[in-house]
């Protein structure tokens, strides 16, 4: 690292004191503002992603002191499993308006890095495994916020997936992976929803810091995908200031005193660092100021209306797992037994920087004694949060509730210590209290039924099979309590579909042997396999897969068609009907498997999805246009996004592994001339050139005995042994002799037939 403190005085004549105001507008004044100065106001950023984390007083970044009330929203392992984009931007709208009033100008969300494991420290704030999901989601929580007048900034770019070192670690990632798999949705939210900011992560990526990479701040974000917002740093992620600034790291934050600003002008006088670059970062932080600056009305803020907001979209939340012999939804006049003390203590949220203080919490106990009659729901708590009183004295109050019941619902998850910013966990286990008690309760009662509340997977092993009912309430903000009473007596039919598969086991997953990495570095050895893509390649069987999620009601499909739109685009229609006796919603799921390709790609991977509500016996056409991006690949060697010519298969699921029905679809895809070849290429590049390789074939059997001949026809493989070798190695082997001249002029018929790719190539 440069010693930015070397050579004082040895500024370039050019030097321009007058550039020190600027340069101080872009280091923070403490935690959560900027400095005002040459005409620019002094902004307040502050977390999201799920509610305004607006501190009064002392201020923090892990969520230790207290902030303003504010809504509490599903986090984002609960609200992706609505699938719903235009319940996020509801909810985004609300945030923003929250934001507003609180005297927020920058929200700082929505997080929407993929979930390569589960044992990810924020998985409870990210969204999902899958990209297009999480971008999807993402543009509308982006709109809605932005619609309020208040700015976004989308994080942690990039490849931010684990809490492990998360300061010093280096993300090894190829350029297929980060292409396929890391980079997409935060593409999408910038080219579709033009974000205000965009906020670096703290770890490495391929050796080089998020907060000074140049290739990802500016020629990726930038130049190739036509960002225009500003780039803050996430809260002390930056280590060289200069360096930072330079890659197109625009806003360090939180404030550092003079220290940032010293580092700044240290540079530019020591021709380091163009003072140009400077002022182009102060005109974006201008810009961010001028886009977010409050309207003279007062933002009013109907705090009653956002919880019902936040109920509505944490039941549509909900995923209904398992759901035997209808055990649910609960029927009047049934005596419930509720156990758990989650039930009166829920969990709602993860820990660290994103904990919202909540403006109510609906408790699941009186929600579901308000929806069922006090006389027909009873109580034991069962296990206690507290390690201390935990164990089997609890317990047999719980088994004789249970036993006394016609149905008992057990409240079992993970608490705050478990999931939080910080660190990652070391287990897909639920506390073995809460396990105990399934199992305690299993033993003597007619019907169970299990409502989990976590913010990341949990196994559902070894219980599963001795429960009737399985309810994933994931993290469901304030509103917990009233909408797993919706969803548990079917005032809300559920709707939610997992957006992260639940594994057999934690070694099972695609990451297992590579999270979190060692010595400072974390090798992303699964490549594009991540979540279903693996699972469904390799076959291996996981407890509810990607997509998964039941209903009170049912539904069918029918006139299921598939057409293409030109050479690298399709366009599919199916029409949806509910079948049953109650309003419903069905998320129609289409997944494509690849056509032939060069590279090894995914069994399946989400094209596209549409969220249906229908009435009793009502149907509806759903169309999906499938761009090009929905069938392609990185292709790495050209450094472009290439979709292989073949048959692709249109799938209609209801998850992953459950594929209703098929089409198959040809697509021309990008076709490329031969490239132009060397001694360097292979033999089997040679002989695979589509205008090279018939003409040496001609002429080797030509030149060759009629022994050769036959010696090559009786042994067609003959050629696969030396399929890598370099051609002029090959040339020169006894037996082949190929005179030199005769590869000069096959080289220039390669050339020649390469040419028009240069003026044709595909982007």
């Amino acid at each position: 690292m440069t010693d930015i403190h070397a050579h004082a005085d040895t500024a370039p004549d050019s030097f321009d004191e007058s550039v020190a105001e600027p340069a101080a507008l872009l280091s923070g004044k403490d935690f959560w503002s900027t400095r005002e100065g040459t005409g620019i106001r002094s902004m307040v950023l502050t977390d999201g992603p799920h509610g305004v984390r607006r501190q009064g007083g002392e201020a923090d970044h892990l969520g230790l002191n207290q902030s303003l009330p504010a809504t509490c929203f599903p986090p984002g392992a609960g609200i992706a499993s609505s699938w719903d984009p235009a319940l996020m931007r509801e909810v985004g709208n609300a945030l923003g308006r929250e934001a507003r009033a609180l005297g927020v100008d920058v929200l700082l969300g929505p997080a929407i890095n993929i979930k390569r494991s589960p044992l990810g420290g924020r998985t409870f704030e990210y969204l999902s495994e899958d990209p297009r999901l999480t971008g999807a989601l993402a543009v509308e929580y982006v709109r809605g916020v932005q619609s309020a007048g208040v700015g976004t900034s989308v994080k942690h770019f990039a490849v931010n997936n684990q809490e492990t070192d998360r300061m010093r670690t280096s993300a090894e990632v190829d350029a297929r992976t980060l292409r396929e798999i890391y980079l997409p949705a935060f593409e999408r939210v910038v080219k579709e929803a033009s974000p205000t900011s965009v906020m670096s992560a703290y770890n490495a990526i391929n050796g080089v810091f998020s907060s000074e990479n140049r290739w990802l701040l500016t020629e990726l974000l930038r130049e190739e995908w036509g960002f225009d917002g500003l780039v803050v740093s996430d809260w002390g992620a930056i280590k060289d200031r200069a360096d930072a600034l330079a890659a197109g790291l625009d806003l360090e934050m939180p404030g550092t005193g003079d220290a940032g600003t010293e580092a700044i002008l240290q540079a530019v006088r020591d021709g380091r660092l163009e003072q140009s670059v400077v002022e182009a970062s102060v005109e974006r932080l201008r810009t961010l100021a001028e886009r977010t600056a409050p309207s003279e009305d007062a933002t009013e803020i109907d705090l009653d209306a956002h919880h019902r907001l936040a109920r509505r979209a944490a039941a549509a939340s909900i995923v209904l797992l398992r759901n035997e012999n209808e055990t649910l939804p609960l029927r009047a006049g049934q005596r419930v037994a509720v156990v758990g003390e989650l039930a009166v203590a829920p969990q709602y949220q993860g820990g660290g920087s994103s904990h919202v203080n909540p403006t109510r919490v609906d408790l699941p106990l009186d929600e579901l004694r308000v929806a069922l009659g006090d006389e027909h729901v009873v109580y034991a708590a069962g296990y206690s949060r507290t390690p201390a009183e935990d164990g089997a004295g609890l317990l047999p109050e719980a088994r004789a509730t249970a036993a006394s019941a016609d149905v008992t619902v057990v409240f079992v998850g993970l608490y705050e210590q478990d999931q939080s910013e910080g660190f990652d966990r070391e287990h897909i286990d639920l506390p073995a209290s809460h396990v105990a008690l399934i199992d305690a309760v299993a033993d003597v009662a007619k019907k169970t039924v299990v409502v989990l509340s976590n913010g990341g997977v949990v196994t559902l092993e070894p219980w599963h099979d001795r429960v009737d009912a399985i309810v994933e309430g994931w993290a469901l903000g304030q509103a917990v309590g009233s909408a797993i009473a919706d969803v548990l007596t079917g005032a809300v039919n559920p709707s939610g579909r997992l957006a992260e598969t639940i594994p057999l086991a934690l070694a099972d997953t695609p990451a297992f042997l590579n999270f979190p990495g060692e010595q400072e570095m974390v090798r992303y050895g699964e490549g594009v396999f991540v979540g279903y893509r693996y699972y469904t390649s390799v076959d291996r069987a996981v407890r509810y897969p990607f997509g998964h999620g039941l209903s009170y009601t049912t539904f069918s499909v029918e006139g299921f068609e598939i057409e293409a739109d030109g050479a690298d685009a399709a366009t599919a229609r199916v029409t949806v009907r509910n079948t049953g006796e109650r309003v419903g919603s069905e998320v129609v799921q289409l997944y494509i498997a690849p056509a032939p390709s060069a590279v090894r790609r995914p069994a399946r991977e989400l094209g596209a999805f549409a969220k249906v509500a229908l009435e009793p016996g009502e149907s509806t056409t759903v169309s999906f246009a499938l761009e090009r991006r929905a069938f392609a690949h990185w292709d790495a060697r050209g450094a472009r996004w290439w979709v292989d010519p073949g048959t692709y298969r249109v799938e209609l699921g209801r998850s992953a592994t459950d594929i209703v029905t098929a089409r198959e679809l040809s697509l021309a895809g990008d076709v490329e001339r031969p490239a132009a070849l060397s001694l360097e290429s292979t033999v089997k590049e040679w002989f695979g050139h589509a205008v090279v390789g018939p003409v040496l074939m001609q002429n080797m059997l030509a030149n060759a005995t009629a022994e050769q001949q036959a010696a090559a026809e009786a042994n067609a493989n003959a050629l696969k042994m030396v399929d890598s070798m370099p051609m002029g190695q090959f040339a020169r082997f006894p037996g082949v002799e190929i005179p030199e001249e005769a590869l000069e002029q096959l080289i220039a018929l390669s050339v020649s037939a390469a040419a028009p790719a240069a003026a044709g190539s595909v982007a």
